[in-house]
């Protein structure tokens, strides 16, 4: 069982409805749910063409779609990075000292082989447990 779970969340998918539901089951009594959203910044060569205002309304708007996630899931704290994504999850696990991570992963192309690029990423560079969840195609 772990006390401190980090659940990364694509706001594009519904697989962190079951990476949520798996964190629970992992879940020590009394400890912390914090669902990470990395909010990714366009490229320099992208965002120098890019109003400011724009990139702001952005990343508030996704602050608020993530917030609306998790509204209804008063055990999850959700929290909005802005960053590299594998990156960024692994340095807030750390930074934070979560001992577990689970997230899912989409259906590896050829290029990523076993897991997604992000799980993959995760899985070699965190510091803590991580639990990867793929759903089944069907």
């Amino acid at each position: 069982m772990y006390t401190s779970i980090i659940v990364p969340m694509a706001l594009d998918h519904g697989i962190s409805d079951f990476t949520l539901a798996i964190a629970r089951k992992l879940l020590s009594d009394g400890g912390t749910i914090t669902a990470l959203h990395i909010h990714e910044a366009p490229q320099a060569s992208v965002n120098a063409y890019l109003d400011k205002e724009v990139v702001r309304e952005a990343f508030k708007a996704t602050k608020a779609r993530l917030e609306k996630r998790v509204a209804d899931q008063a055990d999850v704290t959700p929290v909005l990075l802005s960053g590299h994504v594998g990156r960024s999850i692994t340095d807030y696990a750390d930074k934070v000292g979560a001992d577990c991570i689970v997230m899912g992963s989409h259906q590896p192309g050829l290029s990523d082989f076993l897991l997604g690029s992000t799980a993959a990423r995760v899985v070699r560079h965190a510091h803590c447990a991580v639990h990867v969840h793929r759903p089944l195609e069907s």
